[in-house]
């Protein structure tokens, strides 16, 4: 039986439901894999798989694809690819006939660009009860586009923060917060208490710092940049409105909101530790396990990571939190900002997860499919979100009410805490979806190439994000103004 955690009645009726999702899983499963694959005999078949080349998805994909050769009798070659490469193989691999590849595992973010040469799932898969597993937000915004089923959810990707229980409960360190701020130490709620409670521990001579986060080019730290823009500029009245303008696809990342953003984020690298200007995100996420800062911000796989004895210098000290919000946001139609009643947070899906998916030309469909299936059915993903390691996140329900499992590896405490935490992110209403256009990497090369100048003093902040507007206009002038509109719109889960 599989123990729950819960708060509110809400939450009672979700763990009853998921107690009978549990006890039919295998069950649905089954049934679902055979309505893809009826009684058709795959052994004769070969399916190649693509992803990238590092143990996270990586992994998984050739676990599953050894224990669905041994289920199916078919054969699967996984072809891997280092993650600056994998763009660009899988575009072109998908656009040959035949393709090069019958399962794509990609990031949901560069769905713009290969839409058009994607299958959509079978028509039984769509109506399958195996998806009203997948939380609502990865399952109607990033499974669909404009309308159509043409993914399939294998990971749930959003940053949340990470904050050291111990340190924040100490009473010397709550005394001396309270009297240098003039409130309480807790994790934080706004960006400005994060800045705060990052000066506070800094403390250089005991190689103590802040938080830890990415600065490198190339190390993935435009997320964070992202992850404190959403707040700023996702006004609750123009929905869509983080990276353009929806209605003039107008590019937005030298506005106010953005401006701010970026500037916090270039002051709190002086609260990281020291060499952090030269960290990727693995290399940041590593500084927070290793013990050497109070606070850190990163995908779920920290959790994991630092609930790990054998790799984690803090074990069972760490807690989790929503990123921080703001209590004014940009309005991009009035250029003004506007002061809010109560707190403002818009958790931001940070790559928005991997997704899979099977190209239009493909030979082998169904059993690319039943593939697909295999890796994302409840009890493959549940070993995977637990696991160290995986780069597997929680986005099945499922996944969030199996404490037991959970218990495993997190005390069951943490297990609760960091649970709640990234599904209170995804329940908000204010949820932000990463960029997803035609010409994605285009538009991030333009941006982190001036990132890089930015942080590292040979660019002004305004000055180096007018040329990023000016570029992205360029971008979208290339590709059609009106025909980048479409998709941004329906990748914001807009109508056009």
């Amino acid at each position: 039986m599989v123990k729950y955690r819960i708060k509110s009645n809400i939450f009672i009726l979700t763990a009853i439901f998921m107690l009978l999702i549990t006890s039919l899983i295998g069950s649905v499963a089954l049934s679902s894999l055979n309505a893809i694959a009826g009684e058709i005999d795959f052994s004769s078949t070969t399916i190649v798989i693509g992803v990238q080349d590092a143990p996270a998805i990586g992994s998984p994909a050739t676990e599953h694809a050894k224990s669905w050769e041994a289920k199916t009798g078919a054969k699967a070659v996984v072809k891997k690819y280092q993650f600056g490469d994998l763009y660009n193989a899988l575009k072109n691999g998908i656009a040959k006939t035949p393709s090069n590849f019958d399962v794509i595992l990609y990031a949901s973010s560069w769905v713009g660009d290969y839409h058009d040469y994607l299958s959509p799932l079978p028509i039984e898969l769509t109506k399958s009860e195996i998806f009203d597993d997948v939380h609502t937000t990865y399952r109607e915004r990033l499974m669909l586009w404009e309308g159509k089923w043409i993914a399939v959810t294998i990971d749930g990707d959003l940053f949340n923060g990470y904050y050291r229980k111990d340190l924040f409960a100490d009473p010397a360190n709550r005394n001396g917060f309270k009297q240098k701020y003039g409130y309480e130490l807790a994790p934080p709620q706004t960006w400005r208490e994060y800045r705060d409670i990052a000066e506070f521990f800094t403390s250089p001579a005991n190689k103590f710092y802040g938080t830890s986060e990415p600065f490198a080019y190339g190390g993935q730290s435009y997320w964070d940049l992202f992850s404190r823009v959403s707040a700023y500029v996702n006004h609750p009245d123009n929905p869509g409105s983080q990276f353009f303008d929806p209605d003039t696809m107008r590019a937005q990342v030298n506005n106010e909101g953005w401006i701010r953003a970026l500037t916090e984020y270039v002051d709190i690298l002086k609260f990281c530790p020291p060499d952090a200007i030269n960290y990727n995100i693995v290399d940041s996420r590593m500084a927070f396990v290793e013990g050497k800062s109070a606070m850190a911000l990163d995908w779920g796989d920290t959790a994991q990571i630092s609930a790990d004895p054998k790799i984690s210098k803090i074990v069972d000290n760490v807690g989790y939190f929503v990123l921080p919000g703001t209590k004014e946001i940009w309005n991009i139609k009035t250029n003004k900002w506007e002061a809010q009643k109560n707190l403002f947070q818009a958790p931001f899906l940070a790559f928005g997860g991997w997704v899979a998916s099977v190209p239009e030309n493909s030979k082998n469909k169904d059993a690319a499919w039943d593939y697909i299936m295999w890796f994302s059915n409840p009890e493959n993903s549940l070993h995977d979100v637990v696991k160290s390691g995986t780069g597997v996140n929680p986005y099945r329900y499922s996944h969030f009410f199996a404490i037991d499992e959970w218990s495993k590896a997190f005390s069951p405490r943490a297990a609760s805490e960091f649970l709640n935490v990234l599904k209170e992110s995804l329940d908000s209403p204010h949820a932000a979806l990463d960029l997803r256009v035609l010409g994605y990497n285009d538009y991030i090369r333009v941006l982190e190439s001036e990132l890089t100048n930015i942080i590292n003093g040979r660019s002004e902040i305004k000055n180096g994000m007018d040329k990023v507007a000016d570029e992205w206009e360029k971008i979208t002038d290339s590709i059609g103004r009106d025909s980048q509109k479409k998709i941004y719109r329906a990748s914001m889960g807009l109508a056009n």
